[in-house]
């Protein structure tokens, strides 16, 4: 029984991937092992949302010849679609499947045998068409479900559509089929995932469906406690989505909303959908509906033509904005992106001074956000997270929380009283209230 380890980069699609994909294995006989259990094969699935992610694939696969240098090594994922030669150059590697192959790689690579020079399967991306349902499942408390793929969107940083094809979709049936399977186990909480989830409906290049649909019919599974939505664009992100969230039982009040700047004339240069002005409605709508909801923000920095006067544009809005987290990206130039070939590019050392200002900032909101939840009740998930003597998990808000390990409490849902905010900046729970929820 020949023995395999996956390694996962990026986003919450890639976990789901990965872990279906782990199951093909498990059906064919394989025997999933620890990265470090020397395994016979690797599979790395990839990011390249920045040059940063790509580095980190080479440091992967050198980790992995470290500990077997005999073991068969696979890439997948986006950087493995565009830029397969290049990744077949790396020392150690024997295989890269792109978009269309990677779902195949077990009947594609035929018993992962070695040959002298690296497999390199990697289609046009136009070749990828075909909607391939995953969910991560016995990886973390969570279940990441697949329910879009690709978008038809192209913005002037983003090299998705080129590493991923056109958006495209699952059926609610089949959707509402996996979640089923999902609740039959004892998973507590979904997170709806996908490449533009607000755009999800697409089906053989034809809308058949809406998001509003998928999250009303979704909602009526059993069995299932909570239900999260992953990053969705503000465009697509419905007065009638947030107010159907604010009632629902099982949606819980968290929404990660993607600004990218805070700036209209670099909205218009990155070519998004939207303006500010949209963004802050979309914002005080939820807020209006739901005070105690926690809203996360991708903001970008640095990029082309983006002046000192622009950015503190970004700042200041982003700092008057009843938001809860950022998470910060410092623009790196894409290979085939509009925003590669701009000038007035911003130099790296201004781009870095701009993060840092508003990875302080996100500090400052998320303490701000955490401080106002002290002396509430609220539910925690509590993960399979210990460390120290201590365990955390998160509230349906979205705000992460520690407790004393009790074993008892892996995968459970408590109601606990929110007491503090360590050193850490992780939230304490009140003890007594822990001890009499969970006995």
């Amino acid at each position: 029984m020949k023995k395999v380890a996956f390694y996962t980069l990026g986003c919450k699609l890639n976990f789901s991937e990965t872990s279906t994909i782990s199951r093909k294995f498990e059906e064919k006989g394989y025997r999933k092992v620890a990265f470090s259990d020397s395994p016979d094969i690797y599979i790395i699935n990839t990011c390249s949302v920045t040059e940063n992610a790509d580095k980190k694939c080479k440091k992967v696969v050198k980790e992995a010849r470290k500990i077997n240098a005999d073991a068969y090594v696979a890439i997948i994922g986006c950087y493995a679609q565009l830029k397969p030669r290049e990744i077949s150059e790396i020392p150690g590697v024997d295989a890269v499947l792109g978009a269309a192959e990677k779902f195949r790689l077990i009947e594609l690579l035929d018993g992962f045998v070695k040959t002298p020079e690296a497999k390199v399967l990697a289609s046009e991306i136009k070749e990828a068409t075909v909607f391939n349902n995953a969910y991560s499942i016995n990886d973390r408390t969570r279940t990441f479900l697949k329910v879009q793929d690709g978008c038809n969107y192209h913005c002037a940083f983003c090299t998705i559509p080129l590493a991923r094809g056109k958006s495209r979709s699952d059926s609610i049936e089949n959707i509402i089929r996996s979640a089923e399977e999902i609740a039959a186990t004892d998973v507590k909480e979904i997170v709806l995932t996908g490449v533009n989830i607000g755009d999800f409906g697409i089906q053989e290049g034809r809308r058949e469906e809406r998001f509003l649909d998928l999250v009303k019919a979704i909602d009526q599974v059993q069995g299932i406690d909570r239900i999260r939505i992953s990053s969705i664009e503000p465009n697509l992100l419905t007065n009638e989505t947030i107010d159907y969230v604010s009632k629902s039982n099982r949606f819980v009040p968290h929404f990660h909303v993607p600004l990218q700047s805070g700036n209209n004339k670099i909205l218009r240069k990155m070519r998004r959908r939207y303006l500010r002005e949209l963004y802050e409605d979309r914002v005080s709508k939820i807020k209006t509906l739901m005070p105690h909801c926690c809203i996360g923000v991708d903001v970008i920095v640095g990029f082309p033509g983006e002046t000192h006067d622009d950015f503190l544009e970004t700042y200041h809005f982003l700092n008057e904005l009843p938001v809860s987290y950022l998470h910060v990206f410092t623009y790196s130039e894409r290979a085939n992106t509009r925003a590669a070939e701009m000038d007035d590019a911003v130099p790296m050392k201004e781009r870095q001074e701009r993060s840092k200002m508003l990875r302080s900032l996100s500090e400052k909101k998320k303490r701000l956000f955490y401080e106002e939840s002290l002396g509430q009740t609220a539910t925690v998930l509590f993960e399979d997270d210990v460390a120290d003597g201590m365990m955390q998990g998160f509230t349906e808000n979205y705000v992460r929380v520690t407790a004393k390990y009790d074993p008892m409490l892996i995968n459970e849902l408590k109601t606990v009283g929110l007491k503090s905010i360590n050193d850490k900046g992780l939230v304490e729970v009140e003890e007594a209230e822990l001890v009499f929820e969970s006995h």
